[in-house]
């Protein structure tokens, strides 16, 4: 018998619903679903979606009518099937929400000035959202957003920009505006820091402060990194982490050594990071020198290498390496706000 594409694409899915949901197939359960995917709406959602349906109404003892009703509400308010499946599969949970709760954030959006075709897309891209109180969470957010002479106009356009800024905590934005504003940095640093506003800046601390907590820094460590390397801020994200990786998988160090030397997330991966550190590898399996990888003094040479060397067999040393590859490695002098900082100062702001 051969099978057509969509039964082969229903087994599939029945598959990998039971391999990981296997209770799915208790028999009192099963009764209760005879009604097919199908009818209920949610067949040409993905596996995922369907595994995570399954999963709650097996939790709370829901039937495929409450299922199918909520599939149904969510298309009548006019969202895209794609967004019902991303929802779904991220935030299932949102199946237990009433239709009006579901209006609620939709007329939040509204008010902010976004259209329905925006708050589809916005719901697709963090359906988390659907889970956020209006009064203990939404609410107290644009009052925040408010008090900090941030518009309804930027708060719309950061949301379609990237609407995770709805993630934001309550009191979360102004810490990181208070840390901003007392950065000790060069003029051009801050102003291109705070060049598309306030909110898009203090968010961008945000979203740092988050990757270096993933990384197993607490958060006052990660805003004291950023205070004293505020770079960091003009880096893309993906770079920031390909930074870190780098430093724990090749280098071997502990993350807790961007605590000595920050600057190392200030600095271009391609043009100087990687470089020296072949430098260092090169030197090291010549015997030429003895860095020992342990200890943040080596981190610090290496990142931050002195402007003379320290001996004439130092230099000498040095130079036979970099003649005959025709290179100069140069190095920079270390920033003065870096100079004048003091650990008191910054555990002082927060």
């Amino acid at each position: 018998m051969v099978l057509s594409n969509s039964h082969r694409k229903g087994i599939y899915i029945y598959f990998k619903v039971v391999y990981s949901c296997p209770t799915v197939l208790e028999f009192e359960f099963l009764k209760r679903w005879k009604m097919g995917f199908k009818e209920i709406g949610v067949l040409g959602f993905s596996s995922l979606a369907i595994k995570n349906v399954l999963e709650v109404c097996r939790k709370f003892d829901l039937d495929p009518c409450n299922v199918s009703r909520w599939v149904e509400s969510f298309r009548g308010l006019g969202f895209s099937d794609d967004t019902v499946c991303k929802v779904l599969e991220v935030n299932p949970m949102v199946i237990m929400a009433s239709e009006e709760v579901i209006l609620d954030k939709v007329r939040f959006l509204e008010k902010i000035g976004l259209e329905r075709r925006g708050i589809d897309w916005v719901f697709g891209e963090f359906p988390a959202v659907l889970s956020y109180g209006m009064e203990n969470r939404l609410i107290p957010l644009m009052s925040e957003f408010q008090d900090l002479g941030i518009s309804r106009g930027e708060v719309k356009k950061e949301i379609v920009r990237d609407p995770r800024v709805l993630g934001l905590e309550v009191g979360e934005l102004s810490q990181c505006l208070r840390m901003l504003r007392s950065l000790k940095c060069r003029f051009s640093v801050k102003e291109e820091i705070f060049k598309d506003g306030i909110l898009r800046a203090g968010y961008k601390v945000k979203l740092r402060v988050d990757c270096l907590c993933k990384y197993g820094l607490i958060r006052r460590e990660a805003f004291g990194i950023i205070w004293r390397e505020p770079r960091v801020i003009l880096y893309d994200m993906k770079d920031i982490e390909r930074k870190i990786d780098f430093l724990i998988k090749e280098m071997k160090f502990d993350v807790q050594w961007l605590l000595e030397v920050p600057e190392y997330l200030g600095i271009s991966f391609e043009k100087q990071i990687v470089p020296r550190y072949n430098v260092i590898e090169y030197l090291r399996s010549k015997e030429q020198v003895n860095l020992k990888i342990q200890h943040p003094v080596g981190m610090w040479k290496l990142f931050k290498p002195q402007k003379y060397a320290q001996s004439k067999e130092d230099a000498k040393n040095i130079r036979s390496f970099m003649e005959p590859l025709g290179q100069a490695v140069s190095s920079k002098s270390k920033p003065t706000s870096m100079e004048q900082m003091q650990h008191g100062s910054f555990s002082s702001t927060f």
